[in-house]
Parts: C-alpha cells; structure tokens; sequence
C-alpha cells in the first residue's frame, strides 16, 4: 500500500497540483495583504472615514463602539466589513487567474493546419491512387 501511494504521490499531475496549491495559498496571502493594507484603507478614507474590517451588527441590539468591544461582551455579530474585504479578495485573485489563463490559452500551441489531401479512391475498385493519376494502378480503370 505505501508503495502505491508513492506511485500516485509521485506522479506529474498530483506534484503539480501541489505546487500549485502552495503557489495559490502564498498568492492569496499577497492579495488579502494588498486589500486590507493597501487598497481598503484609501477607499474607507473616501467613504468618510471607514475600517471595513470594522463594520458589524450586534445581534444583541446592544449597540458597541468597536467590534473588540462586542466581542469582550460575547455578542453574536455580523462582521459584514470583513465580508467585504473578502469579496474583494475574491475579486481580485478571479481576475488574476483569469488574466493567467487567457495568457496560458494565448500561447498555447494551435494545431496545424490540416494538410491537403494528396491521394483519393478509385470510383471502380476504392484502392488508394494519388490525385494526379489518370488510371488506377490496380484494376487499370481510366480516371476523368
């Protein structure tokens, strides 16, 4: 059994996903660093003044000053900034990937052009002739 297991865990497909996976989860830490460091910050600034990641609803009907605040007292919250971020998040690593993949898609090889054909059959005997031949080789049948 281990040594099946090695089989599949070596083969080109599963390591390439792996590589993947751990390119992915790196990548995803860029981009909820660049949102919540670097592009939330100037968007709250035009919005008035806001920290997304600190938008919630109490569900106490309490009202609290900061979302810590809620928490400290045990209220059940609805953190719908942190929501936000993470649909932006979202957003921004599907565009990524799309962009990737149209690049992939891009330079991908095409396929070659079909090649024309060079031979036919003859109506008489259906043998293969090439397409310049006047008679069939095979049953001698004259070809228009």
């Amino acid at each position: 059994m281990l040594k099946e297991f090695k089989e599949f865990a070596m083969r080109g497909n599963v390591m390439d996903l792996a590589v993947g996976v751990i390119i992915g989860a790196a990548f995803g830490k860029i981009v909820t660093s660049f949102v919540e460091d670097v592009l939330m910050p100037p968007i709250g600034q035009l919005v008035g003044k806001v920290d997304f990641s600190s938008l919630f609803i109490g569900l106490s009907g309490k009202s609290y000053d900061t979302l810590k605040a809620a928490k400290e007292a045990g209220v059940a919250t609805l953190n719908y900034g942190n929501f936000l971020n993470n649909v932006i998040n979202f957003v921004i690593v599907a565009f990524c990937v799309f962009l990737l993949v149209k690049q992939i898609n891009r330079f991908a090889a095409k396929p070659a052009p079909a090649a024309a054909p060079t031979t036919k059959d003859c109506p008489q005997c259906a043998m293969t002739i090439p397409l310049a031949a006047k008679r069939c080789g095979h049953c001698t049948a004259q070809l228009a």
